[in-house]
């Protein structure tokens, strides 16, 4: 008994901190509320497609599982990095005619001149694009696509929308992106037969870079859809606004993520080249 009694007053003290952490819990759910509702909202006004967009993720992805990322891992296996990396400089060479064209249409003509110059340098000295000399020069890469150029000039994203086999995207950037087509170095320079085995070759070769990262997004992510969504508009925005993007009022439709968005690349965070591959116009097209 003596010992019951010398505990009271502590089992007392416990169910009174009880009884304040529940009320606490209570007051915080009252005042989350209206930001848990204005979540929901937003998540509606920016992809109110968001049912059928997931079954075109999972579509692609399983794809990708089987039959993609297999082939990328052999075509790693196969082929050296150093032809790997010439590969990767050869494409982002032929991009940067198209890079021009929108610096060009956004009135970045001194980044238009740079894209020039790069293509110029890279195409001669650099043995058509194998080699990089042009960034030893200072003619850094830059990253420009036509629906950039329409975001630059205040076209809003639309609804976002999950292409089958190109993946993430919005209104505004899928139909951009028969512009982007049609103004390719690889749709102008190349037959559609030589063109569409180059784009099912880049396929496996942008794929192939991505598989350190295959784990990032089911680390990283509880909702893996929902972060590559967030993770798209958020780029998307980065790229359009050259890395320095405004800031989000609350009551716009772009998500703003808990990351840096200088460093976000769906790319990187994907683990698909299929839902990724239109997050990169260096790639040819196909017909």
């Amino acid at each position: 008994m003596p010992y019951l009694k010398l505990n009271k007053p502590n089992l007392n003290q416990e169910i009174r901190n009880l009884a304040n952490n529940i009320q606490m819990k209570r007051y915080i759910f009252i005042l989350l509320l209206p930001l848990l509702s204005a979540c929901a909202s937003t998540t509606r006004q920016v992809d109110p497609f968001e049912s059928f967009n997931r079954k075109v993720y999972t579509f692609n992805d399983t794809i990708d599982r089987a039959a993609v990322k297999p082939i990328a891992q052999a075509y790693v296996k196969a082929v050296p990095n150093p032809i790997r990396a010439g590969v990767s400089n050869i494409l982002s060479n032929l991009n940067d005619i198209s890079v021009a064209l929108n610096n060009i249409l956004q009135g970045k003509l001194k980044n238009a001149f740079s894209d020039l110059g790069r293509f110029t340098i890279n195409t001669t000295v650099g043995l058509f694009g194998i080699f990089d000399v042009a960034s030893t020069t200072g003619l850094d890469k830059n990253d420009e696509d036509f629906g950039q150029t329409l975001g630059y000039w205040g076209i809003g994203d639309g609804p976002y929308i999950v292409l089958p086999f190109f993946g993430p995207s919005n209104l505004r950037d899928s139909v951009s992106r028969v512009v982007d087509i049609k103004t390719s170095a690889t749709n102008l320079m190349l037959e559609p037969k030589d063109r569409n085995i180059l784009f099912s070759f880049n396929i496996i070769h942008r794929r192939s870079q991505l598989l350190n990262a295959s784990n990032i997004l089911s680390i990283a992510a509880i909702d893996e859809y929902e972060f590559v969504r967030d993770a798209y508009f958020q780029k998307r925005l980065n790229q359009i606004y050259d890395g320095n993007p405004p800031r989000i009022k609350d009551d716009e439709t772009t998500i703003e993520l808990p990351i840096k968005s200088a460093t976000i690349n769906t790319d990187d965070i994907y683990n698909s080249t299929l839902l990724t591959i239109n997050n990169s116009s260096e790639e040819p097209q196909p017909d």
